[in-house]
């Protein structure tokens, strides 16, 4: 739903028009079928190992540098720490999130073609077309987008976990966690959701298309409107709010478990 509006200036393309959520799973279902969805899913699951472990993995270490070990960290101290652990994931595994945009993207042509028939495939066919600065097409655009989500996603969690904690509304248990992810992705999707969108069509764009990301917004704008970067707001947040559900318990289960598993190793026999 997000490169809607580009599809037609392809040659070749067969246009693709998608309503609301179901109304593009019912369309992807009939005219590319049922494994359409599941489109870039290897490219996803190395995007998403190699962005999460650097952007949370590093964000309570990175929190203490900034605070210099003290206990409570401050908002700033927050930012600083999403901003700086977003921008070093974009950095390192950009390649992943290109071939997941390309590959989730690449519509059929007349012939029944596509661009890439495979995650590999992908990789050497624009490390060869576009050389190593297509593996790191839009990082700008990337790194504001992967850095508005960070300090969105894990400073809005850290915020109204602690809220929920210190008024008494809840115990640090399964639904406090469960109920701050949720929030936490409602939160990051109306402020990211315009980035977002601009990053996916610029990766996506052929050479040359958008002289920039900036020309790529400023296009967008002029040609479909400001509602243009939120299109696929609903998608867009059932996927994080579901990700950040599945992430943050996750994480706060293994950390309890890490914690627990440390003290009995450290407790005296």
């Amino acid at each position: 739903m997000q490169i809607q509006g580009e599809s037609s200036s392809g040659k070749g393309m067969k246009p693709a028009v998608y309503r609301g959520v179901f109304g593009t799973i019912s369309t992807m279902v009939k005219t590319e079928g049922p494994r359409s969805l599941y489109n870039g899913l290897v490219a996803g699951l190395q995007r998403q190992m190699s962005f999460a472990s650097v952007r949370i993995g590093l964000y309570d270490s990175v929190k203490q540098f900034y605070t210099k070990g003290a206990e409570h960290a401050g908002i700033g101290s927050r930012l600083l720490a999403g901003c700086t652990t977003g921008a070093m994931a974009v950095a390192i595994a950009q390649p992943t999130d290109v071939v997941k945009v390309r590959f989730q993207a690449q519509a059929n042509v007349a012939d029944g073609s596509k661009r890439y028939k495979g995650t590999m495939e992908a990789y050497k066919t624009i490390a060869k077309q576009e050389g190593a600065r297509g593996l790191w097409k839009g990082t700008t655009p990337n790194i504001a987008r992967n850095a508005i989500v960070n300090c969105t996603e894990l400073v809005t969690y850290d915020l109204i976990k602690d809220t929920l904690l210190k008024s008494n509304l809840m115990t640090d248990n399964l639904p406090c966690h469960f109920t701050s992810a949720f929030s936490a992705g409602f939160c990051t999707t109306i402020i990211a959701s315009p980035v977002d969108v601009v990053k996916t069509r610029y990766m996506n764009s052929a050479p040359g298309q958008y002289s920039s990301a900036i020309n790529c917004a400023v296009t967008m704008l002029t040609k479909e409107g400001p509602l243009a970067f939120y299109k696929g707001f609903m998608p867009s947040f059932l996927r994080l709010g579901s990700w950040n559900v599945v992430m943050f318990v996750t994480y706060e289960q293994l950390k309890r478990a890490m914690m627990s598993a440390r003290g009995s190793w450290e407790s005296p026999l």
